[in-house]
């Protein structure tokens, strides 16, 4: 017993891996890795159909702007929220992280309502022509995603609730954050792919 006791000088013990030495942040960084290649290849499909097409693109014009931006803006803030959420945690503010995890799910179920509106509104169909078979197919494979960080960070609010996390034991809160990260930045080469380049190709 004399032996531990001097083996052991009284600091507190590993809660578990952290950071890049978290199998879990490793899972996300390959998870990452294969939808971004996933999404390049679909923007990939946009423009090389774009560039066969003899007449206009996008049939019909370029689409508008007044929900897009708002969406954007939302799911911008919501990646914000999530940044200042994951740093209140690390500095063992549990108050700040439950905000933060609010405000991003409210935002992300606003951009998901933004998205219905603006998908109620197309006056084509994904078997109309190309044009609304990439429009759904992107806009639709991201919307998932959306949806799946929605859920994520709902639970992880519960966990909050329950105490899981705090300065010494938040790299799950980390990896989520990387996701909403990496969701904010598809939506941001698809609002440029989608619904800026049509007017820069005028």
């Amino acid at each position: 017993m004399a032996e531990a006791d001097a083996l052991y000088g009284g600091e507190a013990l590993p809660v578990g891996s952290k950071g890049r030495l978290s199998s879990g942040w490793w899972g996300m960084v390959t998870l990452i890795a294969t939808e971004a290649a996933l999404f390049s290849y679909l923007l990939f499909s946009y423009f090389y159909v774009s560039a066969q097409v003899v007449g206009a693109w996008p049939p019909g014009g370029p689409p508008k702007l007044d929900l897009a931006i708002p969406g954007t803006i939302v799911l911008m803030l919501g990646s914000g929220t999530m940044w200042w959420g994951e740093k209140g945690i690390r500095a063992g503010r549990q108050a700040q992280l439950l905000i933060g995890l609010a405000a991003s799910v409210l935002l992300g179920l606003a951009f998901v309502v933004l998205e219905g509106i603006e998908w109620s509104r197309k006056g084509f169909t994904p078997s109309s022509n190309a044009y609304g078979s990439l429009y759904f197919t992107v806009t639709g494979f991201h919307l998932t995603h959306v949806l799946v960080g929605v859920v994520m960070l709902v639970m992880l609010f519960v966990w909050t609730l329950f105490g899981y996390f705090g300065v010494r034991r938040h790299s799950t809160i980390s990896i989520a954050v990387m996701y909403w990260h990496f969701v904010t930045a598809v939506w941001v080469a698809v609002f440029l792919t989608f619904y800026v380049s049509p007017y820069l190709a005028r």
